[in-house]
């Protein structure tokens, strides 16, 4: 027999996860639509549509439950969501601002991470194996989203400290003497 309580407990995180899921459908497009680089702009083309699919297992099992997946907000997610769109509005150089992109989702990333493996261990204390499962694909799918920006900011990253600003590009202009440093 099950505490009602903890029961209540995941049903609410779901509702969190949920929320979280939808919040996400809804950036990643923007988040494409600015990104630089190719590799990224398609990789968050190609979450958005595993988001989607995060959208619908979370669906299921809400259906499962007799339970409605309405009713909560993710203030979380709200919160990532609303500092990846200020990175994304900030006057960076392309590489510079897939970076700020790349520690935005890595950031969310992180935090689904977290709340799928948490939900993910509700579900088997509460017998409930097939959500357990469709948790864990989640789960696995979050990692693997990670490993892959981990991956492609090693690469941006160089690239963004390599790229000189508008001021050192004025400044190596053909006929301008280089700035005197202080020895």
């Amino acid at each position: 027999m099950s505490n009602e309580n903890f029961k209540e407990l995941y049903v609410g995180e779901l509702k969190d996860l949920y929320s979280a899921e939808n919040q996400l459908v809804k950036a990643l497009p923007k988040m494409a639509k600015v990104a630089f680089s190719e590799e990224l702009r398609a990789g968050f083309e190609a979450h958005l549509e595993q988001t989607k699919g995060h959208v619908q297992r979370l669906e299921t099992i809400f259906e499962s439950l007799n339970e409605s997946p309405k009713g909560k907000k993710c203030a979380a997610m709200e919160g990532l969501v609303e500092e990846g769109s200020g990175a994304a509005e900030e006057d960076f150089d392309d590489a510079v601002l897939d970076a700020a992109l790349i520690g935005a989702a890595q950031r969310v990333e992180h935090y689904e991470i977290a709340a799928y493996g948490t939900v993910c261990e509700f579900a088997k204390v509460l017998g409930e194996t097939k959500h357990a499962s469709l948790l864990e694909k989640t789960l696995q799918e979050e990692k693997q989203t990670d490993e892959k920006l981990t991956k492609l900011a090693k690469e941006i990253n160089v690239q963004a400290n390599e790229a000189r600003s508008p001021k050192e590009l004025d400044e190596a202009k053909p006929g301008r003497r280089a700035p005197k440093h202080a020895a």
